[in-house]
């Protein structure tokens, strides 16, 4: 509330003609052009308590604002590795799951089959190699009593370096057959929540195919583009405030971008919250900032307080007793979220000043304050 009457002069007089003759509403406006053009010479405006502000200490943060999208620090796509029928889903969307759960299984009989065979071949080329290692022991004894010849003897030692080469191959046919098995069962990649599922019972699908998405949530991260300006200033591991669905969070920096992106002059920062519990989902969008330093105790104003002048020197309105004065002052750091500015010098704690848009002022001018009380 503001409002404004004559000092004196011309030009508050020629204000007040037009009031005068032009009814109330041509009054009221004749009233603030007066009081607009009395501020430069003097005058009087009135002011209410809302339109002052005390100058106080208090803790003030700088920061970096970003803003953008928490999703799920891990996102991973379940795919087929082989092609078949689906028999069963045992997983739908929503649903919680462990590291290594049954999510859905193939038909699996031909795979089984397969694995059997390896393991069958697999013992009987385990059960030759014993045979041409003990054939080799009999002929190594010989052959030192001048039974056999040489001949012989060789011819044992290289059937049990065939026996076993044939047991390797077995041996590796029956891990291929296993692994072709164990990849009928599809398991969960990691402990997290499906998001999506693509597969329904009897399906047949390719190889390759995306079965299911399973997100973890227990942590979000945001990728957020900082203007190249602000690089220097951020480190990993500061904190990060945050507004997301109407609640207040913190997080970390976790990794910065080690280059500028020369399209947009802006640097990547990864930004984490814990998300225990999964209460805001991926996707959530937020606003917040890298919080810089904090220093308590500071002088602080609002920042609508603060004016410029034509030479672009920042100014405050301060009201010394009922008298207006024009003081300029240093400014420090900017608290954009909590709409107040460090004042370096130029005013003390408690003193007065003019809030916001209150109409033209000057300095000189005398205020009268509605609803203070009334000097002794």
């Amino acid at each position: 509330m503001a409002a404004a009457c004559s000092g004196g002069g011309g030009d508050s007089a020629a204000a007040a003609t037009p009031g005068a003759n032009g009814g109330g509403r041509g009054g009221a406006d004749g009233a603030r052009g007066g009081g607009a053009r009395g501020g430069r010479g003097g005058g009087m405006i009135t002011l209410s308590e809302s339109d002052l502000a005390t100058v106080r200490r208090a803790p003030i943060e700088e920061g970096t604002p970003i803003t953008g999208n928490l999703n799920p620090i891990e996102t991973v796509d379940v795919r087929a590795r082989l092609e078949g029928d689906i028999i069963r889903v045992l997983a739908r969307e929503g649903q919680r799951v462990s590291e290594g759960q049954l999510l859905a299984q193939y038909e699996s009989s031909e795979q089984e089959s397969a694995r059997r065979s390896a393991d069958a071949r697999a013992a009987s080329a385990r059960a030759d190699l014993s045979t041409a290692e003990w054939n080799l022991q009999q002929s190594e004894e010989l052959f030192k009593a001048g039974a056999v010849a040489e001949r012989d003897l060789r011819a044992a030692q290289n059937a049990v370096a065939s026996a076993r080469a044939q047991l390797a191959a077995a041996d590796a046919a029956v891990r291929s057959s296993t692994m072709g098995a164990s990849d009928t069962r599809i398991v969960a990649p990691l402990t997290g929540t499906v998001a999506t599922r693509s597969v329904e019972v009897g399906e047949h699908v390719a190889r390759g195919a995306t079965l299911f998405t399973v997100v973890r949530s227990d942590v979000l991260e945001l990728a957020a583009a900082v203007p190249a300006r602000h690089a220097n200033s951020l480190l990993a591991g500061q904190t990060v405030k945050f507004t997301a669905d109407g609640r207040d969070i913190e997080g970390r920096v976790a990794r910065i971008s080690p280059t500028i992106d020369p399209a947009t002059r802006s640097v990547t920062v990864y930004i984490q919250i814990p998300n225990t519990g999964g209460r805001l989902k991926g996707g959530t969008f937020a606003t917040g900032r890298v919080i810089g330093r904090t220093l308590s105790g500071a002088i602080v104003i609002p920042s609508a307080a603060v004016k410029q002048s034509a030479e672009g020197t920042p100014f405050v309105y301060r009201l010394d007793g009922t008298t207006l004065a024009q003081v300029n002052v240093q400014l420090g750091i900017v608290d954009e979220a909590a709409g107040v500015v460090q004042v370096v010098s130029g005013l003390s704690e408690g003193d007065r000043i003019i809030v916001g848009n209150v109409g033209s002022l000057g300095k000189g001018m005398q205020v009268q304050v509605v609803g203070a009380p009334s000097p002794l």
